[in-house]
Order: structure tokens, then sequence, then C-alpha cells
């Protein structure tokens, strides 16, 4: 008796329309770019070399935190963070009609809190900053913290509410995008690597996978950390992609849940979940694509949070993980066409993946339909790189 031997990704798909999108990656961005182009009747495939969203989208805290983390300069990236949040509430209400799945999107706001007296002056220059961008924070006393959340540490001196900042599930934003795209008619293939994107005389013509080749004409790359292993792409732009390591844990706060909304310290969030998880992040380290936990970064981790919420020590523990957030040499994402023909870029997201869903989604999407990239994208124009 003979073993029939799998398909390969080349016989499962069969021949492609001239006008298919193949989208590197099934992570948020890919899956949002995918399920916008299948809204508008455009075929689209996408390969993922792992499971769905098992990347940087499901590491994620899920936090939607254009405000809190505006730095001390006025640029685009500010503005484009901004405007992304704007549309996530329509984006939502859209993609859960499309998937019938809820993303747990929840509006109670953020909560930025100062430890000791050098935190509160770094937040009342934070505060003030925000302030003059006519955003609606409040300053609060440490007695008023704790009136909002009464488990905080008696040692907090001050915070600062910010009710524009919210947050999703992105383990559940990722299954909706994926529900939602084959709703639509987009197809996704896990477990397909991709090692490359072949290019003929400046034009995509294929995408590479091992000793076979998909034959295509557009190409979406949202492949993350991991678009710097892919050949045949301009060498500068997949070397201007590196991977920032990230190290997380979540502990159970059943029975009883001691946070209501987003805390966040100066160099960490507790980030509190519906089903009772209390999503603790992130650290963050340039240490290439080595993926894994330390001791040291999960004891930071504890130690500086318990600072914040002293009951975590009596916490189960639920789960740690790493993840490898996608970031370009500036910090600022990557986003459009580039110089070769029928090759656009979704990725350089860092820490604003989740954040950034619903506009690159968009832009992306569009920019494909159109053939060319739309103004807001042009300081995130690939271009920059090549």
């Amino acid at each position: 008796m003979t073993t029939a031997l799998p398909a390969s990704p080349l016989q499962t798909l069969g021949p492609l329309s001239e006008d298919a999108v193949v989208i590197i990656g099934a992570g948020v961005a890919g899956l949002g770019v995918a399920w916008r182009l299948a809204s508008a009747g455009r075929p689209v495939v996408v390969l993922e070399r792992d499971a769905i969203g098992s990347g940087a989208s499901s590491a994620a805290a899920g936090m939607l935190a254009p405000t809190a983390e505006i730095e001390f300069t006025d640029d685009v990236f500010i503005d484009f963070r901004r405007e992304s949040h704007r549309r996530y509430p329509a984006f939502v209400a859209a993609l859960e009609a499309d998937s019938g799945l809820s993303v747990d999107y929840r509006d109670e706001g953020t909560l930025l809190v100062a430890i000791d007296r050098d935190d509160a002056e770094r937040l009342h220059r934070h505060f003030k900053h925000l302030r003059q961008f006519g955003l609606p924070v409040e300053w609060l006393t440490g007695a008023e913290v704790r009136a909002l959340e009464p488990w905080l540490a008696p040692t907090i001196t001050a915070g600062v509410t910010v009710p524009s900042d919210h947050q999703i599930d992105n383990l559940k934003l990722v299954e909706a995008l994926a529900a939602a795209t084959r709703r639509r008619g987009g197809r996704i293939l896990t477990d397909v690597r991709v090692t490359g994107v072949q290019v003929d005389a400046g034009q995509v013509t294929g995408v590479v996978l091992g000793q076979e080749v998909v034959k295509c004409q557009t190409v979406v790359v949202a492949a993350g950390c991991w678009t710097r292993q892919l050949t045949g792409l301009p060498p500068k732009l997949t070397r201007a992609i590196r991977p920032i390591k990230g190290q997380m844990m979540s502990l159970r706060m059943e029975p009883e849940h001691l946070l209501s909304r987003v805390v966040r310290a100066p160099d960490y969030y507790l980030v509190p979940r519906r089903d009772g998880r209390l999503i603790i992040g992130a650290t963050s380290e340039d240490v290439g694509f080595d993926d894994n936990l330390t001791a040291g970064g999960l004891f930071e981790l504890l130690r500086a949070a318990r600072e914040t919420l002293p009951m975590i020590y009596e916490l189960p523990v639920h789960r740690m993980w790493t993840g490898l957030r996608p970031a370009s040499l500036d910090n600022e994402p990557v986003l459009g066409h580039t110089r070769v023909g029928g090759l656009v870029m979704a990725t350089g997201l860092y820490r604003n993946g989740i954040l950034l869903t619903p506009i690159v989604a968009d832009t992306v999407a569009d920019a494909v339909l159109q053939g060319t990239n739309a103004p807001i994208l042009a300081p995130f124009s690939p271009a920059r790189f090549e």
C-alpha cells in the first residue's frame, strides 16, 4: 500500500488569474489588506509561513494608544496613528458584520501612573504636552488614581486619564480578519514558506516557494520582520527591517478582576481582558531573531509591575511568550508601492501594528487597487530605503 504525498502549495493554489494578489504574511497587516481587497472583488491569496497570526500580531497586547504614546515631536506619524484610531469604530463594526465574530473592542480609556517623584515630574511634562494637542486628558492625584483603580499601590503619586486610548483583543482581531477574508472569497494557506519574490526586468512575476514559483504580477509583503529573509527585494529595503524582541506574560485575575482599564507606567503596561487575563508587557530588545524567554526579562516585568499592582504576586501565571516586532531603521512604517512594479509593502509597524490595522488595510489595499500610493502614504514610502 502506498501513501499519497501531500499536495505542494503550487498544486493547492493552481494557476492564479492575472489580477490576483498574493500577500506574504497572515498577521493583522496582511489579513487586513486581504479583507479589503477581497471585499472589493479582487482575487487574493494569503501565504503564511506558520499559523495565522502567529507572529507579532498574536504577541501584542492590543492597546490602541495614539495619545499616551505621543512623544515630544510633532510629526506626520502622530497624525497617521491618530487617523487610524479615528477609523477603528467603523472598522470594527464592518469587520464584526463580515466575520460574525466579536473582537472585544473596549473604550474605557487608559490610565497613566507615576510611581515616585521623578515619574510624576516626567508625567506632568507629558501631560502638558498632550494638552497642547487639545486632547481630553486629566491630571489626577494619587488618591484620585486609587479611587478609579482601588487595587493600585498606595505609593502611586499621580496619574493622567486618557479616555480616548482604547484596547482590542488582538487574538480575536486576527481570527475575525481571517474569517472575514474567507467569507469575501479570499484564500489563506498556512505552513507555506515563501522564500522570495521573483522579479524580471523590474516587474514582479511570482513568489518563490523553495523550488517552486507561483506566478503572479502583484505581491504585498506583510511578512513582518521575516521580510529581511526574503530574496528578490531591493537589498537596502530588506536590510531596513529588523526584529525587536518583546517578552510578555499574562496572569489570571479570576475570580475578581483587579483592573477595569489599561494602566501604563513609564516602562511597562497592564492590560486587563474580560476573560480574566491580565497581560503584562513588554521588553524591547534588539537581539536579532532570538525569541527565547529569559529569566531577567520576566523578572523585570514582574518586579516593575508589582510596584504598580502589588496583588500580582498572588495571581497564577497563565502564559509567557515573546514576539518579534518588525521595526524599520527609522521606526516608522514601510507602506505602499516600491520601485519594483507590482511589489507593495505593508511592514515595519513595530509597536503600532494593532493600532495601525485599519489605516494600513485601507491605504495599502487602495494602493493596490489604484496602482499608486495615496499622498497619506508618502512619508512612509519604501523609496526612502530603496
